[in-house]
């Protein structure tokens, strides 16, 4: 299984601990835990932004009176 060392500051590392600790998971657990969920928050934010992009027309059709399209701009979710 692939596996990755990550330097941390001396006060990096304190921070990392506590958090880990307030979660109830050993520091390797937080760490995976942490990559995993960013990882699954950007697939949420593209589908999202996807959904809505899909979902505009029909969106400005239903409320005309909200910001047209020309005053929009090309607004993306960060990812």
């Amino acid at each position: 299984m692939p596996s990755l060392n990550v330097s941390f500051s001396a006060e990096e590392m304190e921070g990392v601990r506590a958090a880990a600790a307030a979660e109830g998971k050993s520091l390797k657990s937080y760490l995976h835990d942490l990559g995993v969920r960013e990882m699954q928050r950007k697939q949420f934010v593209a589908g999202a932004a996807m959904w809505a992009e899909r979902l505009r027309a029909e969106f400005d059709a239903a409320f005309p009176d909200e910001v047209p399209p020309s005053q929009r701009g090309n607004r993306t979710a960060a990812a």
